[in-house]
């Protein structure tokens, strides 16, 4: 897909249109629509203007009400604008109607994050992720792309071409899904086989989570040394770096970087990008990175711990980095976040400062993560063994009568599975 700037050789014009919700929106409508034009300004486009409607729940046919579509329309067309975008997701039969109310392109939030990521992806699996979750995104809505033909009625010798080529397409997009799916589980035990490896070295991961924009891959590059490239954009980076960390307790441990979060994460990105995040999944610890600078940091901790949940990976030990406190005007006055967290550091990762409290803090959390079991499983559970092998690093293992004797190094968070198999340490 092409992005917003490179579509008929020109920069597009583009309309903002969002919603406050009076329930299910926690979100501030302003601050919303700020990064609503920040996104737009990330895919190339130039702002025209932009509208919003307070409504109790949105409209089934036109999302916003008609009549303020129309005022909407109105400013749209005196600004000779090319597209509408709306901040949230729209569904096929609310574009088709917008459309014809517009008389222009419309997308919604989800088709915008898509065309951004599109640009982003630069190694093959980004790339593999990123068509399939535009193709899941584009099949129901594949119908308004033949409307120039639904003049063509069906029936015995009736047949328009409309439908068959709809038809067509469909089964084409359904294939490549299939096809990209089968790619990725291949992608997911190859991942799977360089964690095995990385378990083996006994070395803890700590996988770096946060909105995007937070100073995620600036906080990589100066604990590790790492050239991942780090630009004040939405999204500059998406593909998973991996570094080792070496701790100032003679400690090493790797360090993974991750794709940003963002408020209304669209699903099928969370769901194409599910290889990835499985670094997020199967971590020691997750440190959570906030632009603690910015206003709407507390709705940013929240949209990423949604996320989080949505992958499995909301129960794991969790270190609160608060970013760039050096654009903090009244510092001691904005930190009241370091007292509601167990493990919180203040940092800046540009500068450097509080760099040497947060390995200190890290070291202290990655003390007890790995502790060895000593597990005596029935030798007909292999269910229990395999997830053992799956978790943990295998020191010893033996076999005695109908038992097998297992010393396994077992992350914190998982200990409590086998708590049935514990022996005392001999």
């Amino acid at each position: 897909m092409k992005s917003l700037a490179e579509q008929e050789g020109k920069t597009e014009r583009v309309f903002l249109v969002g919603a406050e919700l009076k329930q299910g929106n926690t979100f501030d409508v302003n601050e919303s629509m700020e990064e609503l034009a920040e996104l737009a300004t990330t895919a190339g486009a130039t702002i025209i203007g932009e509208g919003t409607q307070k409504l109790d729940r949105p409209h089934v046919a036109t999302f916003i009400g008609k009549g303020k579509a129309g005022e909407f329309a109105e400013l749209a067309k005196q600004g000779a604008v090319d597209t509408v975008i709306f901040d949230d997701e729209l569904s096929p039969a609310q574009t088709r109607n917008l459309e014809r109310l517009f008389d222009c392109k419309v997308l919604d939030r989800t088709a915008l994050i898509l065309d951004i990521f599109a640009q982003r992806a630069r190694t093959r699996e980004g790339k593999m992720q990123i068509e399939m979750a535009q193709l899941q995104h584009i099949l129901p809505r594949l119908t308004r792309m033949w409307t120039h033909l639904s003049r063509q009625k069906g029936g015995i010798g009736m047949r328009g071409d409309g439908e068959s080529q709809l038809e067509v397409d469909r089964r084409r997009i359904q294939e490549r899904i299939a096809r990209l799916r089968r790619e990725l589980e291949e992608v997911k035990r190859v991942r799977s086989t360089q964690r095995r490896g990385r378990q083996r070295s006994q070395w803890p991961l700590v996988s770096i989570v946060g909105y995007t924009n937070a100073g995620k891959s600036t906080l990589l590059n100066k604990l590790t040394g790492a050239e991942v490239l780090s630009e004040d954009k939405l999204f500059a980076t998406l593909d998973p770096t991996t570094r080792r960390l070496r701790l100032p307790t003679n400690q090493n441990a790797l360090l993974s970087d991750t794709v940003g979060f963002i408020r209304k994460l669209p699903h099928q990105l969370v769901e194409s990008f599910k290889a990835t995040l499985e670094e997020v999944v199967e971590a020691d610890i997750l440190m959570h990175v906030v632009d603690v600078s910015n206003s709407g940091a507390a709705e940013q901790i929240q949209a990423v711990n949604e996320v989080l949940k949505e992958i499995d990976g909301d129960d794991k030990p969790t270190l609160m980095v608060f970013n760039k406190v050096d654009q903090l005007p009244e510092r001691n006055g904005n930190l009241h976040w370091l007292r509601e967290y167990d493990h919180s550091v203040a940092v800046s990762a540009r500068t450097g400062e509080g760099l040497e409290e947060l390995m200190a803090e890290l070291g202290t959390m990655l003390r007890p993560i790995r502790q060895c079991l000593h597990l005596r499983i029935p030798a007909a559970n292999g269910a229990a063994q395999a997830r053992v092998r799956a978790l943990g690093q295998i020191d010893e293992e033996r076999y005695e009568d109908e038992w097998v004797h297992l010393r396994a190094r077992i992350p914190a968070h998982a200990q409590a599975e086998f708590a049935e198999f514990q022996q005392e340490t001999e």
